[in-house]
Formats: structure tokens, C-alpha cells, sequence
């Protein structure tokens, strides 16, 4: 079964999002994902559908045939797509969504606090671990 590509929609001022899509460009060896800053001048709200302000309330995705997925089902999505399938299948569990969505939730609403603690240290080990691979 062929998967579908996958465009990622972050935000680029949040250290740990720009980790994470650090950490997922590095996995991206089947060239099934891409990544669009939602603040920069290559997002287009009209074209894709959502905000600017939509994007940065929850992870937004689509698919190359147009089809937009947000929240948790993007981070299942882009685990397949990086190779990560045991990540993908824990963030597919039924069980754990409620969870995993309140989780996001709050991460969310509180990204650029939270991110203000954490991103720059997950930044540089993803950026040290990214050099180790090369």
C-alpha cells in the first residue's frame, strides 16, 4: 500500500515544534512528508483552507489529494511516514486519545511557555543528533 504525502503545517517560532520537525525531517528518507512554517510567506491560508491563527491553535496536516487531518492524527500520520511505527501505532490507540488529545490541548494553548523551558534543549539534541548521523 502507497501512502499518501503529507504536509505539516508548525509553528516556527516554538523551539519544540521546530525540533520535532527537525527530528521528522531527519526520518523523512521516503520523501513523504514537508513542512510549511505557518508564519512565514509560504503558507497560504486560502489555499489550504485553514488560518493562520486555526494552524497555530492545533497541528494541522494534509494530504497531497487535499484531505486536512489535526491534532493527534498528525503526529500518528507523520510517525508512519518517518519510519516510526511504534510511536505512530502508541498515538493510535484508542485507549490513550483522550489522553493524547488533552495533552496536545494543553500543549497547544501553552506551546510558547512551555517551549520557552524546553526548546532549546530538545532543539540542540535533535541538531547534535541530526550531525551524528551525517
Amino acid at each position: 500500500m502507497t501512502m499518501k504525502k503529507l504536509t505539516m503545517y508548525y509553528d516556527g517560532l516554538c523551539p519544540l515544534c521546530q525540533a520535532e520537525i527537525l527530528f521528522l525531517s531527519g526520518r523523512n528518507q521516503a520523501d513523504l512528508l514537508s513542512f510549511v512554517d505557518v508564519n512565514s510567506t509560504q503558507y497560504a491560508a486560502d489555499v489550504v483552507g485553514i488560518s493562520c491563527q486555526q494552524a497555530l491553535d492545533s497541528m494541522y496536516a494534509q494530504y497531497d489529494d487535499g484531505q486536512l487531518i489535526n491534532g493527534v492524527d498528525v503526529f500518528t500520520a507523520a510517525y508512519e511516514r518517518a519510519g516510526l511505527p511504534k510511536l505512530a501505532w502508541l498515538f493510535s490507540r484508542p485507549s490513550l486519545r483522550p489522553i493524547l488529545t488533552r495533552g496536545y490541548r494543553f500543549f497547544a494553548k501553552n506551546r510558547h511557555a512551555i517551549s520557552s523551558i524546553f526548546g532549546p534543549s530538545a532543539l540542540r539534541l535533535v541538531r547534535a543528533t541530526s550531525r551524528q548521523k551525517e
